[in-house]
């Protein structure tokens, strides 16, 4: 009887694991009149409210990537919601098409934020979050468009960025900034150079923001993409220690904002 009691536990178990799952879905969304259609994440094995955290995409737009990493902070016990930049359907397929698509945000700083902003809109809106635990995950453009949502004054708890440019039009807005910030750069990144550095780290001990600033030796733009070697263009490569160690210092991170996520 004990044995046959086990065997159905045991089963019972291994049911609900099988059961558990990472579930993706697309949301659509606008901001003003345009449509847009971001990616939402989470884990359907937890129950109850949970962090929310946004992921922005890099200036390719909405592609397997940036869902892959929306999957990966899902596993991590957060909503994650991957908003839409550019618009239903606008993606690129090559620099060129990329540039075109996302030189009106560095443009206008005005649109990084009011786009990023209908994306957290969503995000707080969904019965799953606990909307007063929030962050912003950026990778290359995405860590530009997180920065200046954090520097927008909305309420996040945290804001996390991969490689992304760290200038700013205007540096006085770090004040505005609620939570604290993580930036990981590649040491060797030739699109963000060392003056942009400098004056991004006076830009944040000007505004007394908690932040850390980390530098990957060797590695350059958009290390923590794969993808990035298919492009054989200098200043842009796959690290993979870089992208390991940078994940895992977003987990802790987060980890020490959320401490009972998951």
């Amino acid at each position: 009887m004990k044995v046959a009691l086990r065997s159905i536990v045991f089963f019972l178990f291994w049911a609900s694991v099988a059961q558990a799952e990472i579930v993706t879905e697309r949301v659509l969304y606008k901001d003003g009149d345009t449509e847009l259609e971001g990616i939402r994440a989470y884990d359907n094995a937890l129950s109850g409210k949970r962090p929310g955290v946004l992921v922005i995409q890099e200036w390719w737009g909405i592609n397997e990537y940036i869902e892959r990493r929306a999957k990966e902070y899902a596993a991590l016990g957060y909503v994650a919601f991957a908003p839409d930049m550019y618009g239903k359907g606008r993606r690129a397929k090559t620099p060129e098409e990329a540039k075109q698509l996302s030189a009106p945000f560095y443009a206008d700083r005005n649109l990084f934020r009011k786009r990023a902003q209908a994306g957290l809109s969503v995000l707080v809106k969904d019965p799953l979050v606990d909307y007063e635990k929030l962050a912003a995950v950026g990778y290359c453009f995405g860590g530009t468009a997180a920065l200046e949502l954090a520097r927008s004054g909305v309420d996040l708890d945290g804001t996390i960025v991969f490689h992304g440019g760290l200038s700013s039009p205007q540096p006085q807005d770090a004040q505005n900034i609620k939570g604290s910030v993580l930036v990981m750069v590649g040491a060797e990144d030739p699109f963000i150079p060392t003056p942009e550095r400098e004056a991004f780290k006076k830009e944040m001990d000007d505004a007394h923001v908690r932040y850390e600033y980390i530098e990957y030796p060797s590695a350059v733009h958009a290390f923590t993409n794969p993808a990035a070697d298919t492009l054989h263009q200098p200043g842009i490569a796959y690290h993979k220690s870089a992208d390991e160690d940078s994940f895992g210092r977003s987990k802790e991170f987060l980890a020490a904002l959320f401490p009972k996520a998951g």
